[in-house]
């Protein structure tokens, strides 16, 4: 299982697939070959929409935001 977090506040905003998290892979920046986390923002997401991103993944990513703009997440194989 693949638990997605929030960086800042380490509260898991649930889990995702092998597919969800290669999508994040291929569409966002990596800094390095061992990094496991994102910036995103509403932006973010309407890409992800775009790029027939999965309709769940999108509903978690939307909920994690809240009534933020922005933020860190990160991936973790549990």
């Amino acid at each position: 299982m693949i638990q997605l977090r929030d960086k800042e506040s380490g509260e898991v905003l649930g889990a995702i697939t092998e597919d969800d998290l290669q999508f994040l892979i291929d569409n966002l920046e990596e800094e390095s070959e061992d990094d496991t986390d994102y910036f995103i923002n509403r932006s973010t997401i309407e890409i992800f929409k775009e790029k027939g991103a999965n309709n769940t993944f999108i509903e978690l990513l939307e909920n994690a935001l809240g009534d933020r703009d922005d933020m860190e997440i990160e991936w973790l194989k549990v």
